[in-house]
């Protein structure tokens, strides 16, 4: 039906007609008329305000993972547009659907240095799928059509509209628009029949195959197809950061996390594997280490949707490119029923040697030494019967988070990788309980990331949130410091901090806390906290000079791995 309506009020109907039912962001002059129009939609639009430009991005990204739908910002122009730069740019990185909506001064000024104006546009352009400025009322429901279309088809990432005030205010006869096509854009690729024979020939023929599982699992919602996959054909699977939760912990075939700071024995595995299976994964440098080192002996299979990603940086056999939702079922069909049980049962000796080396240490310290980041998690993930959804800031903390949080449901972790964004935690946090608020959120943060965004904590009482935020305190930047201590001769350069009482800060905004400096009050205080109705912050002073480990030096082999402090 067409209605002769402002521009401001058709993008409310355009986000309506995409299925948009929440909006993260900050007002400001350039936007005042989106806002205006917003009043009116209230019922059906429910808005977030941040206290920052950067923790609606967050937030949007946080909503975004959990919710498998595309997050969306507001802003302001000038300083409120390039606030959200950071977001965009992990959102591009770790493929992460969202379209971010930007004041801009109207047409008559562009072009003058009016105030607040500036080319976001040209900014974006290098980390963005799409950036466009609406100049013309008229365009509008055609740009957020084709926006979300971009944002959500194949390879999903952020798009920038940069909306001039004048087609905000000015009316237009409005009618929605669909986009399912562009002709210049191929967001997936039609099945590769004699991809997928040559690699289920290559599957069949392996004895000891090992398949790497990445965000495009997640991204594809191809949790259950992966799985028949792997059980068909008996293949080991070792995850990266983002790939976590596309498999229960407990699943037989989970070996672990991949990379830097992951298991001892998908990483040995991977040079001794001949035949190597990435799903929805893009080889970054974390996980594949020295390059000239990196799976020499093994054949190369990659699933993915981007064919950008295809022999970027390991050269492979077999390209399955397209949607894992439907690559990984047309491969499975065409396998064998298989096992493998010698080569699975090769892990245990380098899951024996970690628990001794590194694990028993970190969830088990010795009685009298100081609170270690990894039983905090253990201890957070047993209260929360595996159910929670993990959000992580970045740093030592997210790197003990992710390997000892314990998942049994999919959608379940959320943190920055790519990127790797400090202060990420805080505002993803948010989103992610927007998204879900039936499932308990639990975010990990250190001192330094949490310091990033605590602003964002008055999100979370304006909203009335319950959200569960361990912040493990060891008074420096911690990540940072590992590797002046290892590298660096220990000269530890701007990694100290000193802190503020957060207590202090959480008491301010009305959120209840505790602060344990003691092994025996952890328990007690987790169960208060898990207890809590409402929002909560528990403040743990962990070890201060605590080393993540195993731990591949940057640059070096993944078989490089150090495991504590007697070989670094």
């Amino acid at each position: 039906m067409t209605q002769n309506i402002t521009g401001a009020q058709a993008l409310m109907e355009s986000l309506l007609h995409e299925g948009v039912d929440t909006i993260f962001g900050y007002p400001g002059g350039a936007i005042i008329p989106v806002f205006d129009a917003m009043y009116d939609y209230a019922d059906k639009l429910h808005y977030i305000l941040t206290r920052h430009e950067q923790g609606a991005t967050h937030a949007a990204q946080g909503y975004a993972r959990v919710s498998g739908k595309v997050g969306v910002c507001i802003v302001t122009s000038g300083p409120g547009a390039t606030n959200t730069i950071t977001g965009i740019g992990d959102a591009l990185m770790d493929s992460t659907p969202m379209v971010v909506i930007t004041g801009q001064v109207g047409k008559s000024l562009l072009g003058t240095d009016a105030f607040q104006e500036i080319d976001l546009v040209g900014i974006t352009q290098p980390i963005t799928k799409w950036s466009y400025q609406i100049r013309d009322e008229k365009e509008i429901p055609w740009a957020v059509a084709r926006a979300f279309y971009i944002a959500k088809s194949g390879r999903p990432g952020p798009v920038v509209l940069d909306f001039a005030k004048n087609a905000q205010v000015a009316k237009f006869d409005y009618e929605p628009a669909t986009c399912n096509f562009i002709r210049s854009y191929l967001p997936n690729h039609p099945l590769d029949k004699e991809a997928v024979a040559k690699a289920a020939n290559l599957i069949n023929q392996a004895k000891k195959p090992l398949a790497l599982v990445g965000h495009g699992v997640t991204i594809g919602q191809a949790e259950e197809e992966l799985k028949a996959f792997l059980d068909k054909a008996d293949i080991p699977a070792a995850w990266t950061l983002l790939g976590e939760s596309a498999m229960p912990t407990s699943y037989r075939l989970n070996k672990g996390m991949l990379g830097m700071h992951g298991n001892i024995g998908p990483n040995i595995k991977t040079n001794e594997c001949d035949l190597l299976i990435a799903i929805g994964m893009r080889f970054d440098d974390r996980i594949t280490g020295d390059l000239n080192a990196y799976a020499k002996q093994a054949k190369v299979i990659h699933f993915d949707i981007d064919v950008a990603e295809i022999d970027k940086n390991v050269k492979t056999d077999v390209a399955v490119l397209g949607d894992v939702k439907n690559t990984l079922p047309a491969v499975t069909a065409q396998l064998e029923n298989n096992t493998h049980t010698e080569w699975i049962d090769s892990f245990k000796q380098y899951e024996d040697l970690e628990m001794e080396k590194v694990i028993r240490h970190e969830l088990n310290p010795p009685t009298g030494s100081p609170i270690t980041m990894g039983e905090v998690v253990r201890k957070v993930s047993d209260a929360t019967q595996r159910k929670a959804i993990l959000v992580t800031d970045v740093g030592q903390n997210q790197m003990e988070a992710v390997r000892y949080f314990q998942f049994d449901e999919k959608r379940s972790v959320v943190t920055s990788g790519g990127a790797g964004t400090m202060g990420f935690g805080i505002p993803a946090a948010i989103g992610a309980k927007i998204a879900k608020p039936e499932r308990t959120v639990c975010l990990f943060c250190g001192d330094g990331g949490f310091q990033m965004t605590m602003q964002e904590l008055g999100t979370i009482i304006q909203e009335k949130m319950d959200v569960k935020i361990i912040l493990m305190n060891n008074n420096y930047l911690g990540m940072v410091r590992q590797w002046q201590e290892l590298f660096f001769q220990e000269r530890y350069s701007s990694t100290p901090m000193v802190n503020p009482s957060f207590t202090a800060i959480a008491q301010a905004y009305g959120i209840p806390t505790r602060l344990v400096n003691q092994r025996e009050e952890l328990d007690d205080a987790i169960a208060d906290m898990i207890s809590s109705t409402n929002s909560y912050l528990l403040v743990v002073n962990v070890q201060e000079k605590s080393l993540v480990y195993p731990m591949t030096p940057a640059g070096g082999a993944v078989t490089t791995i150090l495991l504590n402090e007697n070989n670094k």
